[in-house]
Protein backbone atom coordinates (compact mmCIF):
# COMPACT_ATOMS: atom_id res chain seq x y z
CA UNK A 1 0.00 0.00 0.00
CA UNK A 2 1.71 3.57 -1.17
CA UNK A 3 0.73 6.53 -1.29
CA UNK A 4 -0.02 6.22 -4.88
CA UNK A 5 -2.08 3.40 -4.42
CA UNK A 6 -3.89 3.48 -0.87
CA UNK A 7 -6.02 0.56 -1.74
CA UNK A 8 -3.37 -1.52 -2.53
CA UNK A 9 -4.74 -2.36 -5.64
CA UNK A 10 -2.87 -1.61 -8.63
CA UNK A 11 0.48 -3.93 -9.57
CA UNK A 12 3.30 -2.93 -8.53
CA UNK A 13 5.35 -0.46 -10.82
CA UNK A 14 4.71 2.35 -13.08
CA UNK A 15 1.24 2.83 -13.63
CA UNK A 16 0.20 2.79 -17.71
CA UNK A 17 -2.27 4.90 -19.33
CA UNK A 18 -3.78 4.85 -22.60
CA UNK A 19 -5.92 7.38 -23.96
CA UNK A 20 -9.27 5.98 -25.40
CA UNK A 21 -10.80 7.51 -28.93
CA UNK A 22 -11.93 11.12 -29.20
CA UNK A 23 -15.53 10.14 -29.69
CA UNK A 24 -17.42 7.12 -28.43
CA UNK A 25 -20.24 5.73 -26.46
CA UNK A 26 -18.04 5.61 -23.49
CA UNK A 27 -15.86 8.61 -24.25
CA UNK A 28 -14.58 10.43 -20.80
CA UNK A 29 -14.71 7.16 -19.10
CA UNK A 30 -12.49 5.66 -17.22
CA UNK A 31 -11.42 2.05 -16.67
CA UNK A 32 -9.03 -0.40 -15.44
CA UNK A 33 -7.59 -3.85 -16.41
CA UNK A 34 -7.35 -6.81 -14.57
CA UNK A 35 -3.36 -8.30 -14.83
CA UNK A 36 -4.23 -11.17 -16.48
CA UNK A 37 -5.74 -9.05 -19.48
CA UNK A 38 -2.87 -7.73 -22.35
CA UNK A 39 -2.43 -4.25 -22.45
CA UNK A 40 -0.06 -3.80 -25.32
CA UNK A 41 3.18 -2.74 -23.87
CA UNK A 42 2.81 -3.69 -20.53
CA UNK A 43 3.67 -6.98 -18.69
CA UNK A 44 0.84 -9.42 -17.80
CA UNK A 45 1.71 -10.57 -14.59
CA UNK A 46 -1.28 -12.51 -13.60
CA UNK A 47 -0.70 -12.35 -10.12
CA UNK A 48 2.65 -14.47 -9.62
CA UNK A 49 5.91 -13.19 -10.37
CA UNK A 50 7.46 -16.33 -12.43
CA UNK A 51 4.74 -15.60 -14.50
CA UNK A 52 5.67 -12.16 -15.78
CA UNK A 53 9.23 -13.54 -15.45
CA UNK A 54 8.68 -16.42 -18.35
CA UNK A 55 6.52 -15.05 -20.74
CA UNK A 56 7.04 -12.06 -22.84
CA UNK A 57 5.19 -8.23 -22.75
CA UNK A 58 2.62 -8.17 -25.21
CA UNK A 59 2.13 -6.29 -28.41
CA UNK A 60 -1.55 -6.14 -28.75
CA UNK A 61 -4.02 -4.90 -26.22
CA UNK A 62 -6.37 -7.92 -25.42
CA UNK A 63 -10.07 -7.71 -27.62
CA UNK A 64 -11.69 -6.59 -25.08
CA UNK A 65 -9.43 -3.50 -24.50
CA UNK A 66 -9.41 -2.48 -27.81
CA UNK A 67 -13.02 -2.41 -28.35
CA UNK A 68 -13.55 -0.16 -24.80
CA UNK A 69 -10.57 1.85 -26.09
CA UNK A 70 -12.58 2.44 -29.73
CA UNK A 71 -16.00 3.25 -27.73
CA UNK A 72 -14.18 6.50 -25.82
CA UNK A 73 -12.61 4.88 -22.60
CA UNK A 74 -9.11 5.25 -21.03
CA UNK A 75 -7.37 2.68 -19.38
CA UNK A 76 -5.38 4.31 -15.82
CA UNK A 77 -3.60 0.95 -14.75
CA UNK A 78 -3.41 -2.84 -14.67
CA UNK A 79 -5.02 -4.32 -10.89
CA UNK A 80 -4.10 -7.27 -8.91
CA UNK A 81 -5.46 -10.27 -8.93
CA UNK A 82 -5.01 -13.74 -7.26
CA UNK A 83 -2.77 -16.00 -8.56
CA UNK A 84 -3.15 -17.16 -12.30
CA UNK A 85 -6.99 -16.17 -11.27
CA UNK A 86 -6.82 -19.56 -8.91
CA UNK A 87 -8.63 -17.84 -5.96
CA UNK A 88 -12.14 -16.71 -5.00
CA UNK A 89 -11.09 -14.38 -1.64
CA UNK A 90 -8.73 -11.66 -3.58
CA UNK A 91 -5.63 -12.65 -1.18
CA UNK A 92 -2.43 -13.16 -2.86
CA UNK A 93 0.76 -13.79 -0.82
CA UNK A 94 2.79 -12.02 -3.36
CA UNK A 95 1.16 -8.80 -3.71
CA UNK A 96 -0.92 -8.48 -0.62
CA UNK A 97 -4.85 -8.51 -0.44
CA UNK A 98 -6.69 -5.18 -2.08
CA UNK A 99 -8.37 -3.08 0.19
CA UNK A 100 -12.49 -3.76 -0.01
CA UNK A 101 -13.78 0.10 0.31
CA UNK A 102 -17.23 -0.91 1.41
CA UNK A 103 -15.99 -3.39 4.01
CA UNK A 104 -12.35 -2.64 5.25
CA UNK A 105 -11.62 -5.00 7.33
CA UNK A 106 -13.11 -7.68 5.28
CA UNK A 107 -11.58 -9.65 1.84
CA UNK A 108 -12.40 -7.95 -1.35
CA UNK A 109 -12.96 -11.22 -3.46
CA UNK A 110 -11.28 -12.80 -6.27
CA UNK A 111 -9.68 -13.40 -8.43
CA UNK A 112 -10.17 -9.81 -10.09
CA UNK A 113 -10.42 -8.11 -6.75
CA UNK A 114 -7.97 -4.96 -7.51
CA UNK A 115 -10.62 -4.15 -10.32
CA UNK A 116 -13.58 -4.43 -7.58
CA UNK A 117 -11.33 -2.81 -5.29
CA UNK A 118 -10.57 0.19 -7.51
CA UNK A 119 -13.80 0.76 -8.91
CA UNK A 120 -15.58 0.37 -5.37
CA UNK A 121 -13.07 3.06 -4.55
CA UNK A 122 -13.88 5.73 -6.90
CA UNK A 123 -10.43 5.53 -8.97
CA UNK A 124 -11.97 4.66 -12.33
CA UNK A 125 -15.64 4.22 -13.54
CA UNK A 126 -15.57 0.84 -14.43
CA UNK A 127 -12.82 -1.85 -14.52
CA UNK A 128 -12.46 -5.55 -16.27
CA UNK A 129 -12.05 -9.09 -14.20
CA UNK A 130 -12.17 -12.14 -15.76
CA UNK A 131 -14.78 -14.79 -14.59
CA UNK A 132 -14.26 -18.52 -14.73
CA UNK A 133 -15.49 -19.99 -11.44
CA UNK A 134 -17.02 -16.48 -10.06
CA UNK A 135 -14.46 -14.00 -10.19
CA UNK A 136 -16.07 -11.56 -11.13
CA UNK A 137 -19.35 -12.27 -9.50
CA UNK A 138 -17.50 -13.08 -6.02
CA UNK A 139 -15.91 -9.70 -5.33
CA UNK A 140 -18.58 -7.83 -6.98
CA UNK A 141 -21.01 -9.33 -4.32
CA UNK A 142 -18.34 -8.28 -1.63
CA UNK A 143 -17.95 -4.70 -2.60
CA UNK A 144 -21.38 -3.87 -3.64
CA UNK A 145 -20.97 -3.34 -7.08
CA UNK A 146 -22.50 -4.49 -10.45
CA UNK A 147 -20.96 -7.02 -12.20
CA UNK A 148 -21.26 -9.31 -14.63
CA UNK A 149 -20.31 -12.86 -15.93
CA UNK A 150 -20.85 -13.49 -19.40
CA UNK A 151 -22.47 -15.83 -21.72
CA UNK A 152 -19.75 -18.40 -21.85
CA UNK A 153 -17.68 -17.40 -25.63
CA UNK A 154 -20.12 -14.68 -26.41
CA UNK A 155 -17.31 -11.99 -25.95
CA UNK A 156 -13.82 -12.59 -27.51
CA UNK A 157 -11.29 -13.85 -24.92
CA UNK A 158 -8.00 -12.57 -27.23
CA UNK A 159 -5.12 -11.57 -25.49
CA UNK A 160 -6.70 -12.96 -21.87
CA UNK A 161 -4.39 -15.37 -19.62
CA UNK A 162 -6.45 -18.73 -19.88
CA UNK A 163 -7.03 -20.98 -16.68
CA UNK A 164 -9.85 -23.50 -18.16
CA UNK A 165 -11.36 -22.39 -21.33
CA UNK A 166 -14.47 -24.42 -20.91
CA UNK A 167 -15.41 -21.71 -18.42
CA UNK A 168 -13.37 -18.68 -18.50
CA UNK A 169 -15.00 -15.75 -19.23
CA UNK A 170 -14.19 -11.87 -19.10
CA UNK A 171 -16.27 -9.72 -17.47
CA UNK A 172 -16.43 -6.20 -15.80
CA UNK A 173 -17.55 -4.23 -12.94
CA UNK A 174 -19.31 -0.46 -12.10
CA UNK A 175 -20.96 1.26 -9.51
CA UNK A 176 -24.43 2.24 -10.89
CA UNK A 177 -26.72 0.72 -13.35
CA UNK A 178 -26.56 2.93 -15.76
CA UNK A 179 -22.77 2.98 -16.21
CA UNK A 180 -22.57 -1.11 -16.10
CA UNK A 181 -25.33 -0.85 -19.26
CA UNK A 182 -23.70 1.19 -21.26
CA UNK A 183 -20.41 -0.60 -21.21
CA UNK A 184 -22.26 -3.79 -21.69
CA UNK A 185 -23.84 -2.42 -24.57
CA UNK A 186 -20.23 -1.19 -25.79
CA UNK A 187 -18.70 -4.50 -25.94
CA UNK A 188 -21.84 -6.45 -27.41
CA UNK A 189 -22.35 -3.72 -30.27
CA UNK A 190 -25.85 -3.36 -29.41
CA UNK A 191 -28.62 -1.37 -27.28
CA UNK A 192 -30.25 -3.07 -24.38
CA UNK A 193 -33.77 -3.98 -25.44
CA UNK A 194 -36.84 -2.13 -24.30
CA UNK A 195 -38.78 -4.67 -22.68
CA UNK A 196 -37.73 -6.34 -20.07
CA UNK A 197 -38.30 -9.75 -18.85
CA UNK A 198 -41.84 -11.22 -17.90
CA UNK A 199 -41.30 -13.58 -15.64
CA UNK A 200 -38.84 -14.28 -12.47
CA UNK A 201 -38.14 -17.64 -10.84
CA UNK A 202 -37.03 -17.75 -7.24
CA UNK A 203 -33.90 -20.58 -6.46
CA UNK A 204 -35.54 -21.53 -3.63
CA UNK A 205 -32.92 -24.34 -2.73
CA UNK A 206 -29.94 -21.74 -3.28
CA UNK A 207 -32.06 -19.06 -0.39
CA UNK A 208 -31.99 -22.24 1.66
CA UNK A 209 -27.98 -23.16 1.32
CA UNK A 210 -27.21 -19.33 2.01
CA UNK A 211 -26.89 -17.74 5.33
CA UNK A 212 -30.14 -17.01 6.98
CA UNK A 213 -29.59 -13.56 7.29
CA UNK A 214 -28.11 -13.45 4.08
CA UNK A 215 -31.77 -14.63 2.65
CA UNK A 216 -33.75 -12.51 5.12
CA UNK A 217 -31.60 -9.17 3.88
CA UNK A 218 -32.05 -10.28 0.13
CA UNK A 219 -35.88 -10.91 -0.13
CA UNK A 220 -36.60 -6.96 -0.35
CA UNK A 221 -34.43 -7.16 -3.58
CA UNK A 222 -36.12 -9.63 -4.77
CA UNK A 223 -39.11 -7.97 -3.77
CA UNK A 224 -38.49 -5.28 -5.92
CA UNK A 225 -37.19 -6.86 -8.99
CA UNK A 226 -40.52 -9.00 -9.07
CA UNK A 227 -42.26 -5.58 -8.74
CA UNK A 228 -40.23 -4.29 -11.79
CA UNK A 229 -40.49 -7.68 -13.89
CA UNK A 230 -44.32 -8.56 -12.90
CA UNK A 231 -44.56 -12.19 -12.08
CA UNK A 232 -42.81 -14.55 -9.29
CA UNK A 233 -42.56 -17.98 -8.96
CA UNK A 234 -40.03 -20.25 -7.15
CA UNK A 235 -38.65 -23.11 -8.38
CA UNK A 236 -35.35 -25.76 -7.19
CA UNK A 237 -32.27 -24.78 -9.21
CA UNK A 238 -30.23 -28.14 -8.73
CA UNK A 239 -32.86 -30.89 -8.17
CA UNK A 240 -29.54 -33.08 -7.96
CA UNK A 241 -27.74 -31.03 -5.01
CA UNK A 242 -25.95 -27.28 -5.59
CA UNK A 243 -22.90 -29.71 -3.85
CA UNK A 244 -23.23 -32.23 -6.86
CA UNK A 245 -23.40 -29.20 -8.99
CA UNK A 246 -20.27 -27.95 -7.50
CA UNK A 247 -18.45 -30.89 -7.74
CA UNK A 248 -18.76 -31.70 -11.48
CA UNK A 249 -17.62 -27.54 -11.86
CA UNK A 250 -14.64 -28.05 -9.40
CA UNK A 251 -13.64 -31.67 -11.72
CA UNK A 252 -13.79 -29.94 -14.87
CA UNK A 253 -12.64 -26.69 -13.94
CA UNK A 254 -9.46 -27.77 -11.75
CA UNK A 255 -8.39 -30.30 -14.97
CA UNK A 256 -8.45 -27.79 -17.52
CA UNK A 257 -6.70 -25.75 -15.18
CA UNK A 258 -4.23 -28.25 -14.86
CA UNK A 259 -3.79 -28.78 -18.83
CA UNK A 260 -3.75 -25.43 -19.27
CA UNK A 261 -0.53 -24.74 -17.10
CA UNK A 262 1.13 -27.95 -16.75
CA UNK A 263 4.03 -27.64 -19.52
CA UNK A 264 4.73 -24.25 -17.78
CA UNK A 265 4.57 -25.97 -13.94
CA UNK A 266 7.05 -28.41 -15.62
CA UNK A 267 9.40 -26.25 -17.39
CA UNK A 268 9.68 -23.49 -14.66
CA UNK A 269 9.31 -24.98 -11.47
CA UNK A 270 7.00 -21.59 -10.36
CA UNK A 271 6.41 -20.44 -6.81
CA UNK A 272 3.01 -20.82 -5.41
CA UNK A 273 1.08 -19.85 -2.57
CA UNK A 274 0.28 -23.34 -0.29
CA UNK A 275 -3.55 -22.95 -1.46
CA UNK A 276 -2.60 -22.43 -4.89
CA UNK A 277 -0.07 -25.44 -5.20
CA UNK A 278 -2.36 -27.93 -3.18
CA UNK A 279 -4.99 -27.00 -5.72
CA UNK A 280 -2.97 -27.55 -8.43
CA UNK A 281 -2.06 -30.90 -7.16
CA UNK A 282 -5.66 -32.11 -6.73
CA UNK A 283 -6.03 -30.92 -10.39
CA UNK A 284 -3.65 -33.52 -11.53
CA UNK A 285 -5.53 -36.10 -9.45
CA UNK A 286 -8.66 -36.32 -11.46
CA UNK A 287 -9.43 -39.25 -13.44
CA UNK A 288 -10.47 -39.57 -16.83
CA UNK A 289 -13.84 -41.33 -15.16
CA UNK A 290 -14.15 -39.08 -13.06
CA UNK A 291 -14.18 -36.25 -15.87
CA UNK A 292 -16.64 -38.10 -17.85
CA UNK A 293 -19.13 -38.48 -14.77
CA UNK A 294 -18.79 -34.77 -14.17
CA UNK A 295 -19.29 -33.77 -17.71
CA UNK A 296 -22.83 -35.69 -17.93
CA UNK A 297 -23.68 -33.45 -14.61
CA UNK A 298 -22.51 -30.51 -16.77
CA UNK A 299 -25.40 -31.97 -19.87
CA UNK A 300 -27.62 -32.38 -16.87
CA UNK A 301 -27.21 -28.64 -15.85
CA UNK A 302 -27.37 -27.05 -19.15
CA UNK A 303 -30.77 -29.14 -19.73
CA UNK A 304 -31.72 -27.65 -16.46
CA UNK A 305 -31.32 -24.01 -17.27
CA UNK A 306 -32.61 -24.28 -20.48
CA UNK A 307 -35.84 -25.55 -19.12
CA UNK A 308 -35.85 -23.24 -16.26
CA UNK A 309 -35.54 -20.29 -19.03
CA UNK A 310 -37.35 -19.83 -21.87
CA UNK A 311 -37.81 -16.54 -23.45
CA UNK A 312 -39.03 -13.64 -21.00
CA UNK A 313 -38.17 -15.66 -17.60
CA UNK A 314 -34.74 -14.79 -15.73
CA UNK A 315 -34.18 -16.60 -12.19
CA UNK A 316 -31.95 -15.04 -9.12
CA UNK A 317 -30.64 -16.19 -6.23
CA UNK A 318 -27.72 -14.92 -4.04
CA UNK A 319 -24.67 -14.15 -5.34
CA UNK A 320 -22.71 -15.78 -2.34
CA UNK A 321 -24.05 -17.58 0.60
CA UNK A 322 -22.53 -14.86 2.79
CA UNK A 323 -20.58 -11.71 3.16
CA UNK A 324 -16.81 -11.24 2.85
CA UNK A 325 -15.13 -13.10 5.42
CA UNK A 326 -12.46 -11.25 7.14
CA UNK A 327 -8.97 -10.64 6.25
CA UNK A 328 -5.88 -12.32 7.57
CA UNK A 329 -7.74 -15.71 8.43
CA UNK A 330 -6.06 -19.18 8.91
CA UNK A 331 -5.69 -20.99 5.42
CA UNK A 332 -7.12 -23.97 7.27
CA UNK A 333 -10.80 -21.68 8.44
CA UNK A 334 -11.18 -20.88 4.54
CA UNK A 335 -11.20 -24.05 2.86
CA UNK A 336 -14.87 -24.67 3.74
CA UNK A 337 -16.08 -21.14 3.21
CA UNK A 338 -14.42 -21.28 -0.66
CA UNK A 339 -16.59 -24.63 -1.16
CA UNK A 340 -20.01 -22.90 -0.08
CA UNK A 341 -18.77 -19.87 -2.33
CA UNK A 342 -18.28 -22.18 -5.25
CA UNK A 343 -21.68 -24.24 -4.05
CA UNK A 344 -23.46 -21.10 -5.42
CA UNK A 345 -20.98 -19.72 -8.30
CA UNK A 346 -20.53 -22.86 -10.22
CA UNK A 347 -23.88 -22.44 -12.30
CA UNK A 348 -22.04 -20.09 -14.41
CA UNK A 349 -19.58 -22.38 -15.41
CA UNK A 350 -21.02 -25.14 -15.47
CA UNK A 351 -24.22 -23.82 -17.56
CA UNK A 352 -22.32 -21.25 -19.55
CA UNK A 353 -25.18 -18.99 -18.82
CA UNK A 354 -24.84 -15.07 -18.35
CA UNK A 355 -25.31 -14.01 -14.65
CA UNK A 356 -25.20 -10.17 -13.50
CA UNK A 357 -24.71 -9.23 -9.70
CA UNK A 358 -27.15 -6.84 -8.81
CA UNK A 359 -25.64 -4.66 -5.32
CA UNK A 360 -28.12 -3.52 -2.60
CA UNK A 361 -28.32 -5.68 0.43
CA UNK A 362 -25.92 -5.51 3.74
CA UNK A 363 -25.54 -7.88 6.50
CA UNK A 364 -23.46 -7.20 9.61
CA UNK A 365 -21.96 -4.10 7.99
CA UNK A 366 -21.09 -5.89 4.79
CA UNK A 367 -22.53 -5.89 1.25
CA UNK A 368 -23.94 -9.18 -0.10
CA UNK A 369 -25.22 -8.96 -3.45
CA UNK A 370 -28.21 -11.32 -5.28
CA UNK A 371 -27.86 -12.48 -8.63
CA UNK A 372 -30.03 -12.52 -11.87
CA UNK A 373 -29.10 -15.36 -14.51
CA UNK A 374 -30.67 -15.43 -17.86
CA UNK A 375 -30.21 -18.29 -20.98
CA UNK A 376 -27.61 -18.02 -22.70
CA UNK A 377 -27.31 -14.97 -24.78
CA UNK A 378 -29.47 -12.76 -22.60
CA UNK A 379 -26.90 -10.74 -21.73
CA UNK A 380 -28.03 -7.26 -22.58
CA UNK A 381 -31.76 -8.45 -21.45
CA UNK A 382 -29.94 -8.77 -18.04
CA UNK A 383 -28.15 -5.50 -18.20
CA UNK A 384 -31.47 -4.29 -18.42
CA UNK A 385 -32.68 -4.98 -15.77
CA UNK A 386 -29.76 -4.18 -13.94
CA UNK A 387 -30.41 -0.50 -15.52
CA UNK A 388 -34.34 -0.42 -14.34
CA UNK A 389 -33.39 -2.40 -10.93
CA UNK A 390 -30.66 0.87 -10.42
CA UNK A 391 -33.69 2.76 -10.90
CA UNK A 392 -36.66 1.38 -9.68
CA UNK A 393 -38.15 1.94 -6.09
Amino acid sequence: MTSDDPLNAFVPGPRCHVLGASQGSLSGLSFAVKDLIDVAGVPTGGGNPDWERTHPVPTRHAWIVERLLQAGASVIGKTATDEISLGILGENAFTGTPLNPAAPDRVPGGSSSGSASVVAGGVCDFALGTDTGGSVRVPASFCGLFGIRPTHGAVNFTGVLAQAPGSDTVGWFARDGETFARVTEAVFGAPTPAQLPRRLLVATDTFAFADPDVASALEPMVERLASLIGERRERILAPQGLSVWQAAQRCLQSSEAWQTLQSWIDTHNPRFAFSVARGMVQASMFTDNERTRAALMREEARGRLRMLLPPGTILCLPTTPFPAPKRGLAISDLTFPRERISALTCVGGLTGSPQVNLPGAMVGGAPVGLSIIGARGSDLELAAVARAFATHV
